[in-house]
């Protein structure tokens, strides 16, 4: 497949994110905003190496219920995505990262949203994985 160079790409990527997003978490100080802001990009990133594997464009954005349904149009179990909410850690990516809308995710939501990538990360490799792509 011409593309699994460029869908390996964004895998390392968002493995990268989850990674720094686990390391502040188990940190002494938790820096939550952090936490949720690298678990959104995660998420983020494995929906568009999905996207990536079907050829399917799709344009800059940081807002995962628009790529999220871009993956359903594409593979309706990706539903199942939708019903736990990865859609919510859009509010991560750029509002709370600036001061005009300061606020500061609880340890829970921090808790949460590591959740959201792992299930994220385990159903796209999963899915890559039954398309044939070697991880």
């Amino acid at each position: 497949m011409s593309n699994e160079n460029e869908i390996i790409k964004w895998l390392k990527k968002a493995e990268s994110d989850l990674k720094t997003a686990r390391i502040l978490f188990d940190s002494k100080d938790i820096v939550t905003e952090s936490i949720c802001f690298h678990c959104q990009q995660a998420v983020e990133k494995y929906l568009k190496a999905f996207l990536v594997y079907h050829k399917k464009e799709f344009r800059k954005t940081h807002i995962i219920a628009e790529l999220l349904k871009l993956c359903i149009d594409l593979d309706n179990d990706f539903n199942k995505l939708k019903e736990i909410n990865i859609q919510n850690l859009s509010i991560y990516a750029v509002e709370i990262r600036y001061p005009d809308e300061f606020y500061i995710p609880s340890i829970e939501e921090a808790k949460e949203s590591i959740y959201l990538a792992e299930k994220t990360k385990e159903f796209v490799l999963q899915k890559l994985k039954e398309k044939g792509v070697e991880l």
